[in-house]
Order: C-alpha cells, then structure tokens, then sequence
C-alpha cells in the first residue's frame, strides 16, 4: 500500500523547498496531504511566481490549516510520515510544545504520537539558544530536524540543484526512493592518488 505523505509549508522564507518537494512527489507518482499555513500563502506570493492552485493542483489531497477535523488530525489515518518544508520557528515551537492550534501542528503533533517519521527542515539564521532548544526538544520527541542545508560535493549548478539536494536528504528519511542529487560513494583511485 502506497501510503500518502503528508507535507505542509509553512511561513519561512524557502517556500520553494515545499512547492519543489510537492512537484517530485506529484512525478514520482506518490500520493500527498498537503497543509499551507496562512504565512505560507502569502510567502508564495513573494518568493515564487506559482500561485495558490497552481500549488495546490500538486496535491492529492489539500487541507486548510484551520480544519483540525481533517483526516490527518488522527492517527488512525495511516500515512508514511509528514515533511514541513519550510519549517518555520512558530511552527517548531508550536511542534515542540504540543500546542496543536492548527492542522499543520495537529498533524505532526500526531506522526509522533503514532512514532512515524517527522521532517522539520527549519529555516532560520543564525540561531539563538532559545530556537536550538526547540530542536532539541522537538528531537527528543522523535522529530528529524533537518535545516537545508547546500552540499556541494555533487557540484550543484543552480539553485534548484540545492533545493533539490535538501529535498531529496528529507525524502530519504521517508524511504521515498529518487534521483535528485548524485550521492557520495567515495572519491577514485585516481584522485585519491593524485592528492
């Protein structure tokens, strides 16, 4: 059974990591929830030329933030895990917390609960002690805190070549197969030599 993933976007700058995470899974196929916070609608609007049904039409199902009688607001929906790409500090803090004010963190507050796997890719910088204590928390719960951050080892040649790469690093912790960065598996002999 090909279980949907849920993933929601949140109001960090970075959009383009939901939107661009939201357009693989649509390629390869795999089903989606999508969730978009209210900071998130208006950020696509400054950050990105897609609109909002443009953005939506990527999702199998779309969900609004306010709806906490959703189907993901229980856990006895299956679903593979949940993405929050971007995620932003409210959001973490609201994560870490339990206060499940909003669909976005009544959903992963449940991919917790139910021990399936949460991706946080928190987008902030540079970071205070406070916001690291809420990684730490929200990883103490079981969340994957996983900022995106650029490699460079696969010689990305433009700025979707990074989104890309961080994409793919969150849909690796879902063991969702793909092919959006070349992955590492040692330098040649021949290098190796040479250095």
């Amino acid at each position: 059974m090909n279980l949907p993933l849920v993933v929601a976007i949140t109001g960090a700058s970075g959009v383009i990591y939901g939107v661009e995470l939201l357009r693989v899974l649509k390629e390869l196929g795999h089903p989606t929830h999508l969730i978009l916070s209210e900071a998130a609608r208006i950020n696509l609007a400054i950050e990105t030329d897609c609109d909002i049904d443009e953005v939506e039409a990527m999702a199998t199902v779309v969900h609004k933030n306010k709806d906490v009688s959703a189907s993901v607001a229980s856990g006895s929906f299956r679903t593979r895990g949940m993405i929050v790409a971007p995620c932003s500090i409210k959001t973490l803090s609201a994560i870490a917390n339990s206060f499940t004010h909003n669909l976005v963190v009544r959903a992963a507050d449940v991919t917790l609960k139910e021990r399936r796997t949460l991706v946080l890719m928190v987008r902030e910088t540079p970071l205070h002690k406070g916001h690291l204590e809420l990684m730490v928390r929200a990883a103490d719960c079981g969340a994957v805190i996983l900022p995106p951050m650029p490699a460079f080892y696969h010689k990305p040649v433009s700025i979707l070549d990074i989104v890309h790469q961080s994409i793919g690093k969150a849909l690796d912790q879902v063991g969702i197969e793909h092919t959006l960065f070349k992955r590492w598996t040692g330098r040649e002999r021949d290098e190796l030599q040479r250095s």
